[in-house]
C-alpha cells in the first residue's frame, strides 16, 4: 500500500497509475519501508497492509461485515491458528480474510458466482488465499457432507437462511465449538436464537452492535453528530 498524507492506494508491484500527484510507477522490487517518487516528485512510503486497511481498499461486492462486528467475532469465539472454520455468505470476503490473518484454516461459501470470484481475489490481495478457500455454492446444499468430515471449531454466518445451518450446528461443530451469526435485522436474529435452542447449543447470547465516535474541540467533547451507530446484531452460541 501506498501512503501520502491522507492519500492512500493499494498498487501491485509493477503497476502504473495515475493521480493528481503525478503518475506513481511501482517498481517489481518494492518492499515495506520503501519509498516510490512520482514524475512530479511527490514521496509516496510503502507500508504493508494490515487488517483495518482491508475493508477501505478491497473490492466491494456490497456491504461488508464493519470492523467493530468482526473484532466481535473473532473475540468471542476465540478463532486461532488451525481451527477449522466454515464460513458462509462471504461476500466482500471482509470476515473470511481476518479469520485467514488469524492463520484459521477457512471454508467461505458464496451463493454469488460473481461474488465468489471478486472474494477469490481479495484473498490474495490480502495474502491468505493459501488458507482461506472460497466455494461457489448454497452452504445448506453440502450440509451432509460437510458433518462427515472433520468437525469444525467456528461456524460463521452472514445469510439470510442462517437458522436452517444453525439447526444443524451440532453435526458439524466439536465439543465447545462455537456458532457466530451476524444479521443487520432483529427478526433474523430472533430465528438464528430459535434455532440454536432447539439445536441444544448452550451459551446463547445477543448482542447489538453500537459504536460512536467521539469529537474534540475548543468547546468540549461530545459524541458525533454524524455517522451510524447500529450496525447488526450477532448471535453467539455453543455446541456443548
Amino acid at each position: 500500500m501506498l501512503v501520502h498524507e491522507d492519500r492512500e492506494y493499494l498498487l501491485e508491484p509493477g503497476a502504473e497509475f495515475g493521480t493528481d500527484l503525478g503518475v506513481i510507477e511501482v517498481p517489481e522490487d518494492v518492499a515495506a519501508g520503501d519509498t516510490v517518487e512520482t514524475h512530479l516528485g511527490t514521496v509516496f512510503e510503502v507500508r504493508e497492509l494490515r487488517g483495518p486497511d482491508l475493508f477501505d481498499h478491497l473490492e466491494r461486492t456490497g456491504a461488508p461485515m464493519m470492523p467493530r462486528d468482526i473484532g466481535l467475532v473473532l473475540g468471542l469465539t476465540g478463532v486461532s491458528r488451525g481451527d477449522r472454520v466454515l464460513d458462509a455468505g462471504t461476500g466482500t470476503g471482509i470476515l473470511a480474510a481476518h479469520l485467514g490473518r488469524v492463520d484459521a484454516d477457512v471454508t467461505s461459501y458464496e451463493i454469488d458466482p460473481e461474488f465468489a470470484e471478486v472474494a477469490r481475489e481479495n484473498m490474495r490481495i490480502a495474502g491468505v488465499d493459501d488458507r482461506v478457500e472460497v466455494r461457489t455454492g448454497d452452504l445448506t446444499a453440502h450440509l451432509d457432507a460437510l458433518a462427515a468430515d472433520d468437525p469444525l471449531h467456528v461456524l460463521t454466518l452472514d445469510t439470510g437462511d442462517a437458522p436452517a445451518v444453525v439447526e444443524r450446528a451440532g453435526a458439524l461443530l466439536v465439543s465447545g465449538g462455537y456458532v457466530a451469526v451476524y444479521s443487520p435485522f432483529v427478526e433474523g436474529t430472533r430465528e438464528a436464537v430459535r434455532a440454536a435452542r432447539e439445536a441444544g447449543l448452550v451459551e446463547i447470547e445477543t448482542r447489538e452492535t453500537i459504536q460512536r465516535e467521539m469529537d474534540f474541540s475548543d468547546r468540549g467533547s461530545r459524541p458525533s453528530t454524524g455517522g451510524v451507530g447500529h450496525t447488526g446484531y450477532l448471535v453467539i452460541a455453543r455446541a456443548p
